[in-house]
């Protein structure tokens, strides 16, 4: 898997510590858009190794992540630079969209 999941406890120290761009994935299981994305995440992910990192959090498993950032739609990608969020999109993408929307930002 080139995606890595994370929690709400392991979230501030994963973006404080991580020196390429970050790109977080709000989801839920309940979320067919977010199923249906995940396997673009995953390419994208492994195409871009060493460039970003990608990380999903289930939003009900760890509701503290979705409620500080803001997220009131799923999916939510999030991207981080130096620990701020640079920019955010919200609902399912192809991959080829992900690819494009990161590439602006790396």
């Amino acid at each position: 898997m080139a995606t890595e999941t994370i929690t709400d406890e392991n979230l501030d120290s994963i973006l404080k510590e991580t020196k390429v761009p970050v790109i977080i994935d709000f989801w839920a299981e309940w979320c067919g858009p977010c199923k249906q994305m995940a396997p673009h995440l995953e390419v994208v992910a492994a195409n871009l190794t060493g460039k970003v990192k990608i990380l999903k959090i289930n939003v009900d498993e760890n509701p503290m992540a979705a409620s500080k950032f803001g997220v009131r739609g799923l999916p939510t990608l999030m991207l981080f630079k130096g620990g701020s969020v640079a920019d955010s999109q919200v609902g399912a993408m192809s991959e080829a969209r992900i690819s494009e929307w990161i590439g602006q930002h790396i």
